[in-house]
């Protein structure tokens, strides 16, 4: 009998930040705008990436409340921030950020 190995497929992709979760001086999450156009929220950020989105948030000042097009709640921030993330590394819509641009 032959195994069959697992592949996971990854596209690194650019997506505009759109929104975060969590305290603006050290967000959790961020909410990205994908090319196609939805919104989603990704994966929990590392605390360098973390630090560098804050930077953005906190000079872009307070945002108002929205939702991703699945229906989770964040906090908008200006346009202007693009970041590299890894979309659909699993059979889920998962959406990883692997740096700020």
């Amino acid at each position: 009998m032959q195994r069959r190995k697992k592949v996971r497929h990854s596209d690194t992709v650019d997506a505009d930040v759109v929104g975060y979760v969590g305290p603006a001086s050290r967000p959790h999450r961020v909410t990205v705008r994908l090319p196609d156009g939805s919104r989603v929220l990704s994966q929990a950020l590392t605390a360098p990436v973390a630090a560098e989105i804050a930077r953005h948030v906190l000079d872009a000042g307070p945002g108002r409340r929205a939702r991703t097009s699945a229906g989770e709640a964040y906090v908008t921030t200006s346009q202007g921030l693009v970041v590299e993330v890894l979309a659909g590394t699993t059979r889920h819509a998962v959406v990883t950020v692997t740096r700020v641009r």
